[in-house]
């Protein structure tokens, strides 16, 4: 085959195809013409890698007709895009579809706490049994102050173990005993810590310390545990769905949850490291915790508030996620 002879009959087609598949708006004509071209060129580039494979022609033809099967199909959604959709959308809907089970978990976790601290500052012999009157006396002294050390090192251990902690709680969900576990566990060390500073005439202190960080932290690991009973309930009572649909659903929408709790306590790690052991007044550190848990309730209630009635649950979309088969119900 004569390539020069080849192009220059069919360089007219190949300059109205990438004419074609730059731009912005077609007309219905234009988006046949378009269909056509490309089948055209398509096949323009098989007879040149067949008979004259030109290493330039058949880069500039491949590239053709990609450009063109890009313009026909849809390009893929660029990532800023899915970012967007994740931090407006997706995640503050599956948040706000949890709330209340957040609230339940929050005031479960506090009664757990309230209830261990109190009696264990009652009862010194189960104190004492937990931990030694000398360990306690040096715990309040200087090692639970001393333990907030200001710094990006800091922060970034406290956010790795937050983040594994949430996401221990909502991967163990299907469970139903691994969230109340790591609730409980946790519930109960802050209760012990709690009674151990109180005892000690330290009550006000164990605030200061944990007000800036611990609003925005524990409210994370609240919504951890919410998310993997969510899911639980999702398994025993699956409503209209059937089980493995309704499992399916909830666990991809609520592991969104998980992947959006690395973002929150992210910040709540940075207050931690860089607030609550800080050289700032009290005042003003229980103030930026306060603000931090305002401004994750206000993008829960308001964002999510707003994806939900346009009918988002956090879930990926149907092309992702797989369609499902209609069932009655």
């Amino acid at each position: 085959m004569d390539l020069d002879a080849f192009t220059a009959v069919h360089a007219p087609q190949w300059d109205r195809l990438d004419r074609l598949s730059r731009s912005r708006r077609l007309s219905g004509a234009e988006v046949d013409e378009l269909v056509r071209l490309y089948r055209s060129v398509a096949t323009d580039l098989s007879t040149v890698r067949s008979a004259a494979p030109d290493p330039l022609t058949v880069m500039r033809l491949s590239q053709l007709v990609g450009r063109a099967h890009a313009r026909l199909a849809g390009a893929h959604v660029p990532a800023w895009e899915q970012a967007r959709r994740f931090l407006l959308v997706s995640f503050p809907a599956a948040l706000h579809r949890i709330r209340w089970w957040t609230v339940a978990v929050m005031v479960a976790f506090f009664v757990v706490a309230v209830a261990t601290g109190w009696h264990l500052a009652v009862h010194d012999d189960l104190r004492n049994a937990v931990m030694s009157p000398d360990d306690q006396q040096q715990y309040v002294d200087s090692m639970f102050a001393q333990y907030y050390d200001p710094g990006a090192g800091f922060a970034a251990m406290v956010w790795t173990n937050n983040a594994w902690i949430a996401a221990v709680c909502v991967a163990s969900g299907i469970t139903g005993l691994g969230p109340v576990l790591m609730l409980a566990q946790n519930a109960v060390g802050v209760g012990e810590v709690g009674a151990v500073m109180a005892v000690h005439g330290q009550l006000p202190l164990f605030f200061q310390l944990i007000s800036p960080h611990g609003l925005l932290e524990l409210t994370a690991i609240f919504v951890a545990g919410a998310a993997g009973l969510r899911i639980f309930w999702a398994w025993i009572v699956p409503g209209p769905r059937p089980r493995g649909r309704a499992l399916a659903e909830e666990g991809r929408a609520l592991f969104t949850v998980a992947l959006g709790l690395v973002l929150v306590l992210a910040v709540s790690g940075l207050i931690e490291g860089f607030v609550t052991g800080s050289g700032l007044p009290w005042p003003v550190k229980t103030m930026i915790g306060a603000l931090a848990l305002a401004g994750f309730w206000t993008y829960t209630l308001l964002l999510g508030g707003r994806a939900v009635a346009l009918g988002e649950t956090g879930d990926l979309a149907p092309d992702r996620a797989g369609y499902a088969v209609a069932t009655a119900g």
